[in-house]
């Protein structure tokens, strides 16, 4: 069973900008991550294996929608907070963090924005303990970066609509009580469908032979002839701006986590190089390893004032979700690479499971594509900037 050593880098002193809650919040994660993930998370990875044992801490610590009022058995805390426990999981296993972000960014959050208050009622206080875990249904087989093309609809069949189609690369899908579908209705406008477990027709096939989030659950959402109950219809939203605004929280959430993995893999090349000893002196006492850690450190650094900012911005509700892309894509980017330099640093020891970049870096390679791709960020960016639209 693996130490946890980590020590979190502040090299700016960011700390002074958090609240003795922010902190309080954070080192309860942290405590959390180390005592009851960082022992496991490299056994079920290589076992390709989610720890479900985690469901029900997670919940404890109000990681699951801790945005979400008290009145719907959330914790009622702000965005900085909820990035924060989204870094330090993150740290641990992108797999755990992506379960935790989907619970609460994809499920919990488009239930409390557009949901009736009978769905709210009925669903996020369940949901914010762990009770009953959910997905989020939008990207299809032949729809990933254009969502507006999906295929799924449904028809209007009296007291209840019938739902046909198919989702896939979904978390959690394999073991949620409850999905969070996205289909065209009978005039081809996107409508959000909470989906049950048990209705019959709805099977959810799990996704294997993954190098990456070896430690987190995926499936498809398979839909054939659903009878899913009117009631269960988001009545607060229409169109793309429902899913995509789910992506924007679920992305701000991601922004603070890579930036958790890249922290971890600095952290543990920092360490070794300290303690590695090579013609007759510690490798961190030569020049190139130097350069590897200081530019590591102040991309870190940047990243960190980064989503502080982000955080300030969404709490204020004036985070745009071009902002919000932006530093999804510079975290994911970040990340990744420190990953594969912190790798160099540790030479043949970095493959191994004895270490957690191997595992940070296949995991990244989903993290950059998920939630939008690195270059449809870009472009997010750009067309924000030019005012000019590249996707079309």
């Amino acid at each position: 069973m693996q130490q946890d050593l980590y020590q979190h880098p502040d090299y700016y002193l960011l700390d002074e900008l958090l609240t003795d809650e922010h902190k309080l919040i954070r080192d309860s994660v942290r405590a959390f991550v180390k005592k009851e993930i960082s022992p496991i998370i490299e056994d079920y990875a290589q076992q390709a294996k989610f720890p479900a044992q985690v469901i029900k801490g997670l919940g404890e610590l109000g990681c699951f929608g801790p945005f979400v009022s008290e009145k719907y058995g959330g914790a009622g805390l702000d965005y900085i907070s909820y990035g924060l426990m989204m870094q330090e999981l993150e740290r641990g296993d992108s797999g755990i963090r992506s379960t935790a972000s989907v619970q609460g960014s994809l499920v919990m959050f488009p239930i409390y924005k557009f949901g009736s208050e009978e769905q709210k009622m009925k669903y996020l206080p369940k949901l914010a303990t762990g009770e009953w875990m959910g997905c989020f249904g939008l990207t299809e087989p032949n729809h990933g970066s254009n969502p507006a093309g999906m295929e799924t609809r449904f028809t209007d069949a009296g007291d209840h609509v019938i739902l046909n189609g198919a989702k896939m690369w979904i978390s959690n899908a394999p073991f949620a009580q409850i999905a969070v579908v996205w289909a065209k209705d009978e005039s081809g406008e996107i409508r959000g469908l909470i989906v049950e477990r048990g209705m019959e027709g709805f099977s959810t096939p799990e996704t294997h032979g993954k190098w990456s989030l070896r430690a987190s659950a995926t499936g498809e959402l398979v839909f054939d002839n659903v009878k899913v109950p009117k009631e269960n219809i988001l009545p607060n939203i229409k169109g793309l701006k429902g899913p995509l605004s789910c992506l924007s929280s679920a992305r701000f959430g991601i922004a603070w986590g890579a930036l958790g993995c890249a922290m971890d893999c600095y952290d543990t090349a920092l360490r070794y190089a300290k303690q590695r000893v090579q013609f007759d002196r510690p490798i961190a006492g030569f020049q190139l390893q130097q350069k590897k850690l200081a530019e590591m450190i102040t991309e870190i650094t940047k990243g960190q004032l980064l989503v502080w900012r982000l955080g300030v911005l969404r709490d204020q509700d004036r985070a745009t979700p071009a902002q919000i892309s932006m530093a999804k894509r510079n975290s994911c980017e970040i990340a990744l690479d420190i990953a594969r330099e912190s790798r160099q640093i540790l030479g043949g020891m970095g493959i191994t499971g004895e270490f957690s970049i191997m595992r940070h870096m296949m995991n990244l390679e989903s993290v950059i594509t998920y939630e939008g791709t690195h270059d449809v960020h870009l472009l997010i960016t750009g067309m924000d900037v030019t005012g000019l639209n590249a996707f079309k």
